[in-house]
């Protein structure tokens, strides 16, 4: 399901806008610019005169999408300063919530990755970045809860998480969601009965 288009955005948001629609609905490869020019009421001349190359615009695409998970770990760490173990929660939240999302296709991250093949590419460097950015947080998550192994924990719930985005993906396993949920509560219920009070 495509997302609402808001016209009285100025031109340079509704082209991200536009653009963040369809290549999360079709990915990169598919998506041609004159598309993205006419899903945002724009021209190509208008796209090209904000954005060099599309190879701009899908990075410009991606720095929001990790400036968005980076506001969701602020957002909790301001409403649970002293509850690290809600902030780790309410990440997973997040991540079930858009596990959920009709006609879900995947990690926008994975999926840019699988279209990019160069290595040399800067959006795999970008995505590199904001990935080793995350386990970093989440490690010192960890280490506010658990003392013994936190970067185990983390390199853990990282594959968890990650995992869980494949199989919504790929359908093989139903309400991976609520599996991802569960998974981390009964480790966190683990670790909580062994710390002490």
């Amino acid at each position: 399901m495509r997302l609402q288009r808001t016209p009285q955005l100025p031109p340079r948001e509704r082209i991200i806008d536009a653009a963040q629609a369809l290549f999360m609905e079709q990915g990169i490869s598919r998506v041609s610019v004159d598309a993205i020019a006419a899903l945002a009421a724009s021209t190509k001349m208008t796209v090209y005169r904000h954005f060099e190359s599309k190879d701009v615009l899908i990075l410009d695409w991606l720095e929001g999408l990790t400036a968005n998970y980076s506001g969701v770990l602020d957002r909790l760490a301001a409403d649970h300063p002293d509850a690290p173990d809600q902030q780790l929660l309410g990440f997973v939240a997040y991540i079930v919530q858009d596990l959920e999302r009709s006609g879900y296709r995947g990690c926008p991250f994975t999926n840019t990755l699988a279209e990019l093949p160069d290595d040399a590419h800067p959006a795999r460097a970008l995505i590199q970045a904001h990935k080793q950015r995350q386990f970093a947080r989440l490690t010192e998550l960890c280490t506010r809860i658990w003392l013994d192994e936190p970067q185990e924990v983390a390199e853990e719930l990282t594959l968890l998480m990650e995992g869980a985005q494949v199989v919504a993906q790929n359908k093989g396993l139903a309400n991976p969601g609520e599996r991802l949920t569960r998974m981390v509560q009964r480790r966190l219920q683990a670790v909580s009965s062994l710390c002490p009070q």
